[in-house]
C-alpha cells in the first residue's frame, strides 16, 4: 500500500541532498502517475526536482538508479566532448550529502533529485508535426549517443517488459482461465489477438536471429518525456529514465508513434474518431533517422516500421489481458475502460495495415 508523504518526510528529504542555496518552498509538480515528483524552489530561484520512486511498481530501485547513472554518465561524456550544453542536454542526478545517487526514508522509500532543466516544457499531446518532428530528433539522438554503450551491461529493471512472446502467452492465460467469465462479451477482440500472433513474433525473431542488435531503449517514449525548449521547440532531452534498460530500437520508436501518431485519445470510445495519421509518422521517422545517422542498417531502419505496430498490438493486447484477468493493473476512470483502451490499440493497428504501402514507402524515404 502506498503510504503518503507528510510535510516532514518531504522537509527532512530536501535535508539529504546537496542542494545549493537556502531552500524557498517545496511544492508537488507533474501529471506522472507512478512516482511522487516536487518541485524545490531556492531563494536565489534556483530549482531543482525531487522524486519519491514507486518500489512498488519498480521492484529493483537500487538497479533502476544505477542504470540511470551509468546512463547519464555516457551522454554527458559525449555531450562535453562535442561542446554540448550538459546542464539542459542530459539529466544532471543531484548527489546526496553522503555522496550516493539516492537515500532511502524511514518507511522503505528511495528518494532521488535531479536538476531543473530551466525554459522548457512538455507537452501531453503532439501539438504539431514540427514538435513532434523535433522530440523525434531527441530520441534519435538518445539513441545515437548510446550507440557504443553495452546495453547487456544494464540491470532489466521490469523483466520481459517488452517481451511481446511473453505478452501473448500471458493473454492466453487470461483468454483460458477466463476467471470472470468476460471472454463471451470480447470475442471480436480475442480474434484480433488470435489472428495477429505471427506479429507478436517479428521483432524478437529477428533479433534472435541476430539481425536487429541489441541497445539502450527507454521503453516509455511518450512525448512527454522530451523536455522542448520554449523558446525555439527544438527538443532539449530525454527524461524519465527508469525504465532503462536492454532492448530494440523498434520499442522506442514505435511506441512513440503509437501514442504521438493518433488522432485521439487512448481510452476515445468512438472509434469513429481514432486513426493513425501517416504525416505524423513521416514527421517522427525524418527526425528520428536524421539523428541516428548512419548507426542503423536498412534491415534495423524497416524494423521501426514493424516496431509501429507491435508495439500498439501489444499495448491492445495488454489492455485486454487486464480486462479478461479483472482490472487489476491499469489504473481505471470508469466501465470496462480497459476495454475501451484495448479496442482503440486495434483500430490503430488496423488503420496501419490499410496503410501500410504508405508507410512503407515513408520508411523507404529515409532508408
Amino acid at each position: 500500500m502506498k503510504v503518503e508523504v507528510t510535510s516532514e518526510v518531504l522537509n527532512q528529504m530536501v535535508s539529504k541532498f546537496k542542494f545549493e542555496g537556502t531552500v524557498k518552498g517545496t511544492e508537488p509538480t507533474g501529471n506522472g502517475h507512478i512516482n511522487d515528483t516536487y518541485l524545490v524552489t531556492m531563494e536565489d530561484g534556483t530549482r531543482y526536482i525531487l522524486q519519491r520512486i514507486n518500489h512498488h511498481i519498480f521492484k529493483q530501485p537500487i538497479e533502476l538508479m544505477e542504470n540511470i547513472e551509468k546512463v547519464c554518465n555516457h551522454v554527458r561524456a559525449k555531450i562535453e566532448a562535442t561542446g554540448g550544453d550538459v546542464s539542459r542536454e542530459v539529466l544532471t542526478l543531484i548527489p546526496t550529502v553522503e555522496n550516493k545517487t539516492y537515500v532511502q526514508d524511514e518507511v522503505g522509500y528511495y528518494w532521488r533529485a535531479y536538476a531543473f532543466i530551466t525554459d522548457s516544457v512538455s507537452y501531453d499531446v503532439v501539438p504539431s508535426n514540427e514538435i513532434f518532428y523535433n522530440c523525434a530528433k531527441t530520441f534519435g539522438t538518445f539513441q545515437k549517443l548510446l550507440t557504443d554503450f553495452d546495453a547487456s551491461s544494464l540491470y532489466e529493471t521490469i523483466p520481459y517488459f517488452h517481451n511481446t512472446k511473453n505478452r501473448f502467452k500471458n493473454f492466453m492465460a487470461a483468454y483460458e482461465k477466463d476467471a470472470l467469465g468476460r471472454s463471451e462479451f470480447v470475442k471480436d477482440e480475442i480474434q484480433f489477438v488470435l489472428d495477429h500472433k505471427a506479429d507478436t513474433e517479428r521483432l524478437l525473431d529477428l533479433y534472435e536471429a541476430g539481425k536487429l542488435p541489441l541497445r539502450v531503449t527507454h521503453n516509455d517514449t511518450k512525448i512527454n518525456n522530451v523536455m522542448v525548449d520554449e523558446t525555439t521547440h527544438e527538443g532539449i532531452c530525454v527524461i524519465d529514465l527508469d525504465t532503462v534498460m536492454p532492448g530494440l530500437a523498434a520499442y522506442d520508436f514505435g511506441d512513440c508513434i503509437r501514442t504521438g501518431a493518433t488522432s485521439g485519445e487512448e481510452d476515445e470510445r468512438d472509434l469513429s474518431l481514432i486513426r493513425f495519421m501517416p504525416d505524423r509518422f513521416e514527421a517522427f521517422t525524418k527526425g528520428f533517422l536524421e539523428a541516428v545517422g548512419d548507426s542503423f542498417d536498412k534491415e534495423e531502419i524497416y524494423s521501426l516500421l514493424v516496431g509501429s505496430k507491435v508495439m500498439t498490438l501489444e499495448c491492445g493486447m495488454r489492455f485486454l489481458t487486464d480486462y479478461l484477468e479483472g482490472d487489476h493493473y491499469f489504473k481505471l476512470h470508469r466501465e470496462n475502460h480497459n476495454l475501451d483502451r484495448a479496442r482503440t490499440q486495434f483500430k490503430l493497428v488496423q488503420d496501419m495495415e490499410a496503410q501500410w504501402e504508405q508507410l512503407e514507402n515513408i520508411i523507404k524515404k529515409f532508408m
